[in-house]
């Protein structure tokens, strides 16, 4: 287990929230399935449930603002020292900012941005919620991947954001990295938010029994042994086996 005390370095993930339209059920699935609790967070942006896992923050539910097309959606938030600074490199760069900056009462404040080719992540400056409490453990977050079909280019776009701490593919920061990918039976560029297990074959069971979907089947990763999962509502996630 690694327990996470301070805000962490600038362009390290630090955070994964889900934006769902079924937020009771989408608390009574990742709850049972990843053994998580909740407590309430901000509402700046409609209800919202901070997971905790063991008592120690590991992630965030909220609701997908009313309207149509809006997805169900997994995002990775990456600590930023300066929410504003940041987003503005971000349109600088090429990208564009969604949401934000705003302030989330006195948690920290927060933007949700996309890359040029429309992968979408979050900054957060955090203030008295500095991000997760724990990774690298049964249910908690472990890694976050983008796949993209430029890999050089998205590495430069984020080195320019974030500054040169952004994580590589070929790094050894355990939290983040960027692959090439063209397979786009799971949509269009986007950052995969992982989740640790104890035993893939049976979390994927569980999912099936709680009504969540199988897209990529349990099999051997470069990381360990990893499936790719839907909830309910269609939220996709990965889910890996620890050592």
């Amino acid at each position: 287990m690694t327990a996470v005390t301070v805000r962490l370095t600038q362009g390290t993930p630090c955070w994964v929230s889900l934006m769902t339209s079924d937020h009771q059920g989408a608390t009574a699935f990742y709850g049972a399935l990843l053994d998580w609790e909740f407590t309430p967070g901000p509402t700046h942006l409609g209800a919202y449930a901070r997971a905790t896992l063991h008592g120690a923050k590991v992630a965030g539910i909220g609701v997908t603002p009313p309207g149509p097309g809006r997805p169900v959606e997994w995002t990775t938030y990456f600590s930023v020292d300066d929410a504003d600074l940041v987003s503005q490199r971000i349109r600088e760069c090429g990208g564009t900012v969604a949401v934000g900056p705003l302030q989330a009462e006195r948690a920290g404040r927060l933007a949700i941005a996309a890359d040029v080719w429309g992968a979408v992540f979050g900054l957060w400056q955090g203030e008295e919620h500095l991000g997760w409490e724990v990774v690298d453990e049964p249910g908690a977050p472990v890694w976050s991947e983008l796949l993209t079909p430029d890999e050089q280019s998205a590495a430069a776009f984020y080195r320019m954001v974030f500054g040169p701490s952004v994580p590589q593919q070929d790094a050894t920061a355990p939290l983040a990295g960027i692959r090439h990918s063209t397979d786009l039976r799971d949509g269009p560029p986007r950052w995969r938010v992982h989740f640790a297990v104890g035993d893939v074959d049976l979390t994927v069971a569980q999912a099936v029994a709680l009504g969540g979907a199988v897209l990529v089947p349990p099999h051997e990763g470069p990381a360990g042994r990893v499936a790719r999962l839907a909830d309910p509502q269609g939220g996709r996630f990965s889910v890996v086996q620890l050592p």
